[in-house]
């Protein structure tokens, strides 16, 4: 049951992303409030409903949310659009860019240098599989020293054996992981696309809260 606060009384809040390649059951954490409480809250306003997967890229991720991307012609430029607020970062050392996880998307540093996150674009990770040496150079990103962040060997194993995308660690907020469905990321990430990296047919999603 969906309480009055927009998430579930019982265990972590889950919705399914409904897509033209069949259904994602995500679980939202419950450790990124911010996060977890605006992504309800526009999908039971159906905000969601009919977007599109804009930007694709195999092996990184799949971006939607963009509210413009609906009914949108062939060959528009997508991505710029939103609810018209942003969300406070939410960054933590444990949730990190796992395949299928759900993060947010955000401006780049420079015109947004506090990390907040777009009011609606999230993208899904596709990734790949990363070994010890790679994670290693990774460590050494000056915003992973910053952060003092170091790969756990759990996170280690993940990232050897799922994949991911662990380049984005500790950049963006990840605030869900896909718990069902991660061959459909599969699916949607090897689309043809075209330039702006588009599907060059439509991929449509909607979102829908699990009760």
């Amino acid at each position: 049951m969906i309480s009055s606060t927009g998430f579930q009384e019982n265990g972590p809040a889950r919705v399914i992303i409904h897509t033209d390649y069949g259904d994602m059951v995500i679980e939202l954490s419950d450790s990124t409030p911010g996060h977890r409480d605006n992504f309800l809250k526009l999908a039971s306003q159906g905000f969601y409903n009919d977007l599109l997967f804009h930007r694709v890229i195999e092996g990184f991720m799949i971006q939607g949310g963009d509210p413009e991307s609906k009914d949108a012609t062939p060959g528009a430029r997508l991505g710029s659009g939103g609810p018209g607020y942003t969300i406070d970062a939410e960054m933590r050392a444990d949730h990190l860019h796992y395949k299928g996880a759900l993060a947010a998307a955000r401006q780049g540093d420079q015109a947004n240098p506090a990390r907040k996150s777009s009011g609606s674009q999230f993208y899904i990770v596709h990734g790949k599989k990363w070994d010890d040496a790679a994670l290693d150079r990774i460590e050494q990103q000056p915003h992973m020293q910053i952060a003092g962040f170091t790969f756990s060997d759990s996170a280690r194993t993940v990232y050897k054996e799922i994949g991911g995308t662990p380049l984005l660690d500790m950049n963006y907020t990840v605030f869900g992981q896909v718990t069902e469905g991660l061959n459909i990321i599969d699916s949607i990430a090897t689309v043809r696309t075209l330039q702006g990296d588009r599907p060059a047919e439509d991929v449509k999603f909607s979102v829908e809260i699990i009760k």
